[in-house]
């Protein structure tokens, strides 16, 4: 999958941004705060509807636009598709060649995106929510149906939570109605853990082969923690186990007033010789370890959607020396479109300039090779 070009209208300091790209490696420099990193959020947006920094849409709408917009063609094998984002400030449209899609989960999946970027290393520094995030966005582009049991999940979460908060005021609660809330939640639940635990299973498959070739350093892997111990990922016994879990905690929630059990509590660890890389990890190793984790998910891509996904490296090449950029140069192969910030080209190994389709960012707008 590669996209070919995008077209940008009053987005972060962009105001018209019209441009194409190559189907290998575009390296997009220039000076600090020009727009090398909105540009790639752009296209982030573009596939995944949301900004990477977990920011909320009018932020991304320049100052005293009334919308921004991004369109762009995607192509996969021989299929091209147009796309589009349009964020205004009370709501988003989205469309998939000229027609108006009513679901994210019919939008996201048109599109595979991995991107790293510097503030990834809160994946490993953050709270928990970080890292469910992380999993749900990239479910739900190899995945069309985990965003939605994602979204009944939540629901039926929500109207949970409603009626434990309200129990130690009224004393009084819909028992038959409370119960069958908890039973579609345990459905929904259970199929989120299969789906984590599967994808965090394909992930250890490459990781450690990954991170030792990049830092040199054996046994790097990542531990997937529900709330509970979960025994078996077979379905039914995992409903059984996750219906008794919320057993044995209903005296607690009734007093607190919220769920406490489910994958809304799940979190996960990154481990070097079963040590935890949050506690005893250098920055440099934890810098290492989440990219190796964004480069292992290239090969998951490609086997569950048939085609490898496009990946933005946000000034990737800073803090690494020549000897780990050229590890990690292994695996950006001329299949894989590959975006790159940088704001000397002097960081880059000559090899790969010399194939790379070079852009130049000034000041939100693209400067031609004349102009230079």
């Amino acid at each position: 999958m590669i996209i070919k070009s995008i077209k940008i209208t009053n987005f972060r300091n962009y105001t018209d941004l019209n441009i194409s790209f190559s189907p290998n490696i575009n390296i997009i420099y220039g000076d600090n705060g020009q727009g090398k990193t909105n540009l790639l959020e752009s296209i982030y947006v573009l596939g995944i509807t949301k900004s990477h920094k977990l920011l909320i849409d009018n932020y991304l709408i320049k100052n005293n636009a009334k919308f921004a917009r991004v369109s762009g063609i995607i192509q996969d094998e021989l299929l091209s598709t147009k796309l589009e984002v349009i964020l205004e400030q009370k709501r988003k449209q989205l469309k998939v060649d000229e027609n108006l899609v009513r679901k994210a989960s019919d939008y996201i999946s048109k599109m595979s995106i991995i991107i790293f970027y510097p503030e990834d290393l809160e994946l490993i520094k953050g709270s928990p929510s970080l890292r469910r995030r992380y999993l749900n966005v990239q479910l739900s582009q190899i995945h069309k149906n985990y965003l939605n049991v994602l979204n009944d999940y939540n629901k039926l979460l929500k109207q949970r939570n409603e009626m434990l908060k309200n129990f130690p005021k009224t004393k009084t609660m819909d028992n038959n109605y409370f119960e069958i809330i908890t039973e579609s939640l345990i459905d929904r639940g259970s199929r989120i853990y299969r789906y984590r635990d599967n994808y965090i299973k394909n992930i250890n498959k490459n990781i450690d082969e990954i991170y030792e070739s990049i830092m040199n350093i054996p046994k790097f892997n990542i531990i997937y923690k529900p709330i509970f111990n979960i025994k078996n990922f077979e379905i039914n016994s995992l409903k059984n186990e996750f219906q008794e879990q919320l057993k044995k905690s209903r005296e607690s929630e009734l007093k607190i007033g919220m769920t406490l059990i489910g994958p809304h509590r799940d979190d996960f660890d990154f481990m070097i010789n079963d040590l935890n890389l949050k506690t005893y990890g250098s920055q440099g190793q934890q810098r290492a370890a989440v990219l190796s984790l964004k480069l292992s998910e290239i090969p998951i891509f490609k086997s569950y959607k048939n085609t490898y996904p496009i990946l933005l490296l946000d000034d990737v090449f800073s803090e690494l020396d020549d000897s780990k950029k050229n590890n990690l140069l292994k695996y950006i192969t001329n299949n894989i479109q590959t975006f790159i910030t940088t704001t000397d080209l002097k960081s880059i190994n000559q090899e790969v300039l010399k194939m790379a389709n070079i852009i130049k960012i000034e000041k939100g707008q693209n400067v031609s090779k004349e102009e230079v």
